[in-house]
């Protein structure tokens, strides 16, 4: 199972405390153990990173620091890891690697070989991703019918498979899908598989994924195709969205490359990061590790890659701004192949542009809206406007501009503030059907 890490250029300034690095208290190091670890970066480079050949050159490029005495003033384990990181960013020009000090992880990948030892660690594995939710951070059904799915990273699917199955039967009954990979950065490449599998058929094979990998010198090459059985209906004729932006890595820019170059997807949002290359954790020795590109994957079109370059999207925007445009889109394309769908496209104009460009009323505007009406009224509390019906439900309202307001949790109707002569004389309630409604101003 190829797990390209959720941790990798753009997060190696952060790296050090997400592993929880620190050998505060250990005895200074010694030239002999500086040797050593450089001997054994080395040789783990060599069994594990994607260029082999390069994988030699690094070494002794490292070896060469070594010998001129560029590793003297590292007295400590955390000082020699940075400068051992610095040294590999500028040897290879590879932005995944990371060296750091972390004796648990060292100890932890050599228990893996005893069964129980693995089999708790899998479980501390799923206690961690449960907390997260396997990585689907947000589920939404959007107006006019579109789904959104928002994963923070792409989880082992054999952990995260019933959260994977419960999002999939989620969007499954939707017009269009947006799936949000702005800060995803990265995971397990068969979750993304078992992701895209819903967006074509089964009964044809469609390769996502074509790759190689080494794992302590054993090299392992396999694709990944289309599932030809999943536990949701497929979407094969919805459009589908993915949004991008400098922080999504991995996996997750392959997921948006993939699709995009099989012509499902349209991409929208920023330029990703560039990382193209799976990657894995090494034990270097029993203290140290390293962070390595261990492969190179390929697209299922012109067997390329993104490497260093990143991700292009269609749509070029903000990743602030790029669900509002996504879900314009959406519903546009929704509109050209199902024309009674235009309606919806309309009916949400106002609202997504209101969200692009948040209308502010002025108190004076405010304040002149608030009064009684036929069977209702309108109250401005901290600033905002609230309808009270019944006099007992109330609801705050949401200025479209125009004096056009949308109503809080409601899809299918809106007020207008009628005029007359500059007078304020209704409120008027716009159906989503067309027709209207007028309630007389009281007071």
């Amino acid at each position: 199972m190829l797990h390209m890490r959720k941790f990798g250029s753009a997060m190696i300034v952060a790296a050090a405390w997400l592993f929880g690095v620190g050998a505060t208290g250990d005895a200074p190091l010694t030239a002999a153990d500086r040797q050593r670890v450089v001997a054994q970066l080395g040789r783990t480079l060599e069994a594990n990173y994607v260029f082999a050949d390069k994988a030699k050159s690094i070494a002794a490029t490292l070896r060469a620091h070594l010998d001129k005495g560029d590793y003297d003033d590292a007295h400590d384990k955390d000082a020699l890891a940075r400068a051992l990181t610095r040294d590999l960013l500028a040897a290879s020009n590879d932005l995944h690697f990371f060296v750091g000090v972390d004796p648990a992880f060292a100890a932890d990948y050599a228990a893996r070989k005893d069964p129980a030892r693995a089999a708790a660690l899998r479980e501390t594995e799923r206690r961690d991703e449960a907390r997260t939710n396997f990585g689907f951070a947000d589920l939404r059904r959007l107006e006019g019918n579109i789904a959104y799915v928002g994963l923070s990273h792409f989880a082992d699917p054999e952990l995260g498979y019933d959260a994977a199955a419960a999002a999939m039967r989620f969007i499954e009954n939707s017009d269009a899908v947006i799936y949000d990979m702005r800060y995803n950065n990265g995971g397990h490449l068969e979750m993304a598989q078992l992701l895209a599998s819903q967006l074509f058929r089964g009964d044809k094979d469609q390769e996502l994924f074509d790759y190689y990998y080494n794992d302590d010198g054993r090299r392992v090459e396999r694709g990944q195709w289309v599932l030809p059985a999943i536990p949701a209906k497929r979407l094969t004729d919805k459009p589908v969205y993915v949004l991008t932006s400098s922080t999504s890595f991995s996996a997750a820019e392959w997921f948006a490359y993939s699709l995009h170059k099989l012509g499902r997807a349209t991409l929208v949002g920023e330029r990703t990061a560039g990382g193209a290359h799976p990657v894995d954790r090494k034990p270097v020795g029993t203290d140290f590790f390293v962070q390595v590109p261990i492969g190179q994957i390929h697209d299922p079109v012109d067997r390329g890659d993104f490497e260093g370059q990143g991700v292009t999207p269609d749509h070029g925007v903000a990743s602030a701004d790029a669900l509002i445009v996504a879900h314009r889109l959406a519903l546009a394309d929704v509109a050209k192949t199902n024309p009674a769908k235009q309606a919806d496209a309309d009916w949400f104009a106002p609202l997504l542009a209101a969200r692009a460009q948040p209308v502010r009323s002025a108190p004076a505007n405010l304040k002149a809206i608030a009064g009684r009406y036929e069977g209702r009224r309108i109250d401005i509390v901290d600033g905002k406007p609230l309808y009270t019906w019944r006099e007992r439900f109330r609801l705050e309202l949401e200025p479209l501009g125009n004096d056009l307001f949308a109503i809080e949790g409601v899809d299918d109707f809106r007020f207008h503030i009628a005029r007359k002569a500059g007078k304020i004389v209704a409120l008027e309630r716009i159906n989503r059907d067309g027709t209207t409604q007028s309630y007389a101003r009281l007071d």
